[in-house]
């Protein structure tokens, strides 16, 4: 398949091609279909399956612009889900048009265009720049709340009080005990900061009662952790957000509890003994966990002691995380505290048990008692994998999209994919991923997604749960640079990791280096990382083209991708290259209706080099450069 007009060939559910991207059961709804003007095509049919039976429909074509002959065609909504494909007939050949592109080999539905009916995404995601926060690590606003020096004790390890300046530990010498003293009066006292930055949502990692740093091991749902100041001080930091125009989501594991949690309490670190399905095999929370009948034996989640795995075969279980009036999941979605969506920790193995497998059946639940008490909020899961059973309008509204941006861009700069984190032989060695792969991969992701999904996606290069990106050797700080400017022109919400544009410190060994104390000392405004993503986020969320825009990639070959996001009379093009060498490759702006590219330098200031030949920009890109381009029209 060769012929050049194939790549001038566009589409997707947004609202250039789609008249209602979220209509309503019954609406009729206009599609349309894009290419180059003289492309070769007798006849543009739209393939419709209703009630099962295949149909095809002719489109018209009714405008040009631009070098592009545009092409419409009206369906109705009549099922909750609509699957539509183009086919292009020619006199010698007929291509199939999906998501996942164009082909001339008949495609299956699996990646076809999708609209959904009565689908509400949360509209506030697809302008958000997230900051991820650590709160024990971000900042000491309240020293009279500090963990002691021994307070407690966690599996005979003592608390212990560090300095805000002192190294971190490696686990075995802290063993997620190490508290810095980081709470949530320090992070309201720094909204001004991120509002500066051009933060325009936060996630914080869990702030629950719980006894380590992490706090993944909560020990009561009901009440922020006392050290980060409590329920009060969550409210206080909501209303403090709120009236900055911030979003706030909090994250939350209801897989598992920690062993110290009320409900099963095998220590008694927190609670009075009496309590607790532990020690009392008739406690009303015993059927919260799944124990071996007569014994104290139970599942933990991937064996890890502490965390007990939660039940849901229990109706009670059910009723106090998501069903009552008065569940975890409802009471911190309600005043005073109105936050505005949530995260869920290892969401993948949420309510699967080997043979009790209710994960399917409970999301749905989940996400109607979720929207029941805030119709815009945001459900994020963490899902490593391919995760798009989920992501079809009834469950997540987003994974924490490692799979389709943060694998493949660390992997094409060449870091580690940390997917194999937990296989040396595999994450130790540099596999750089090709242009062509991480390309494909990003491509493939979203290709099974309702579109509606796609501006959804929590677009992240770090996290809690990974090494820095920056902290890795095989890394160069150009590449970095632009995988930052690829992540943040990504359709979606990008996530940008406490300190990443502080160059924060730490070590890559294992997950304790990633969780560095914020560098306040730093002079951060006259940084250069600071200013990429001061720059990139205000572009990101002031900009309606990077909420709205079509989505496609103009070259992904020889160590280059290039990244395109347009309306039908605007466009930016993100270009980075991991060579050695200088590379000209070719731009095909034509298809984006682009007759050249702005200059003489990219969005960010760097100059380029850039000539026209006929419909492509001839693009010259020194080694390891990276640029952000805006075009002409």
């Amino acid at each position: 398949m060769d012929p050049k007009w194939l790549e001038s060939v566009y589409s997707d559910g947004g609202p250039c091609f789609v008249s209602s991207p979220s209509p309503r059961l019954g609406e009729t709804v206009e599609l349309r279909l894009r290419m180059y003007a003289d492309a070769p095509v007798r006849h543009v049919l739209l393939r419709t399956v209703p009630n099962g039976m295949g149909r095809f429909t002719e489109m018209e074509r009714c405008r040009e612009k631009n070098g592009l002959a545009w092409y419409r065609a009206s369906i109705l909504m009549n099922e909750p889900r609509v699957n539509y494909q183009f086919h292009l007939v020619c006199d010698d050949a007929i291509y199939y048009y999906t998501q996942e592109g164009v082909r001339e080999i008949l495609p299956d539905m699996a990646h076809d265009f999708v609209l959904l009916a009565d689908y509400q995404p949360p509209a506030w995601v697809k302008s958000a720049v997230f900051y991820q926060i650590f709160p024990e690590r971000f900042r000491n606003g309240d020293p009279s709340n500090d963990v002691a020096p021994g307070e407690y004790r966690l599996n005979g390890h003592p608390t212990l009080r560090r300095a805000w300046d002192d190294p971190l530990l490696p686990y075995r010498e802290g063993f997620c005990l190490d508290f810095y003293g980081g709470d949530l009066e320090g992070v309201r006292q720094k909204l001004p900061y991120l509002k500066s930055l051009g933060v325009t949502a936060l996630y914080l990692n869990p702030i629950f009662t719980a006894p380590s740093v992490h706090k993944y091991d909560c020990a009561d749902y009901f009440h922020v952790d006392p050290h980060f100041g409590g329920d009060e001080a969550l409210a206080r930091l909501s209303e403090a957000a709120h009236a900055l125009d911030m979003r706030l989501i909090l994250d939350i594991s209801i897989n598992h509890t920690g062993a110290e949690n009320r409900w099963f309490n095998r220590d008694g670190l927190f609670f009075d003994q009496s309590l607790g399905a532990f020690h009392n095999p008739e406690a009303p929370e015993r059927g919260y966990y799944f124990f071996e009948p007569g014994t104290s034996r139970y599942h933990a989640w991937a064996g890890v002691a502490d965390l007990p795995t939660l039940n849901f075969t229990s109706q009670a279980l059910r009723e106090r995380i998501f069903g009552g009036p008065d569940s975890v999941l409802r009471k911190w979605l309600k005043p005073p505290y109105s936050i505005d969506g949530w995260r869920f920790d290892v969401a993948d193995t949420f309510a699967r048990h080997d043979g009790t497998q209710l994960s399917r059946e409970l999301w749905p639940q989940i996400r109607a008692a979720i929207r029941e008490e805030n119709p815009e909020a945001y459900i994020l899961a963490e899902d490593w994998d391919d995760c798009a059973p989920h992501l079809q309008g009834d469950e997540w509204d987003a994974p924490m999209n490692y799979v389709g941006c943060a694998r493949p861009l660390r992997q094409f700069v060449g870091a580690g994919d940390p997917h194999f984190a937990a296989v040396p032989w595999v994450r130790d060695r540099a596999l750089p991923l090709k242009a062509e792969a991480a390309a494909a991969r990003i491509t493939q992701h979203l290709s099974r997604l309702p579109y509606a999904l796609w501006p959804n996606q929590f677009n992240l290069l770090d996290s809690h749960d990974v090494p820095r990106l920056h902290h890795d050797p095989r890394v160069r700080p150009e590449e970095y640079r632009g995988a930052v400017i690829l992540q943040f022109l990504l359709i979606g919400a990008p996530s940008i990791y406490y300190g990443d544009e502080a160059d924060i410190g730490g070590w890559t060994q294992e997950i304790e280096g990633c969780r560095a104390p914020f560098p306040w000392d730093r002079d951060l405004e006259r940084m250069e990382r600071w200013q990429l993503y001061r720059n990139l986020a205000h572009l990101k969320a002031g900009d309606p083209l990077l909420a709205e825009g079509g989505q496609k990639f103009l070259y992904a070959a020889d160590g280059v991708v290039a990244l395109a996001r347009f309306t039908d009379d605007r466009a930016y093009v993100g270009v980075m290259s991991v060579n050695a060498e200088p590379r000209q490759i070719r731009l095909p702006l034509g298809v984006l209706g682009a007759s050249g590219l702005k200059g003489p330098a990219d969005l960010l200031g760097v100059p380029f080099t850039a000539r026209m030949e006929g419909r492509d920009a001839l693009l010259t890109l020194p080694p390891h450069q990276a640029y952000l381009l805006d075009c002409i029209f």
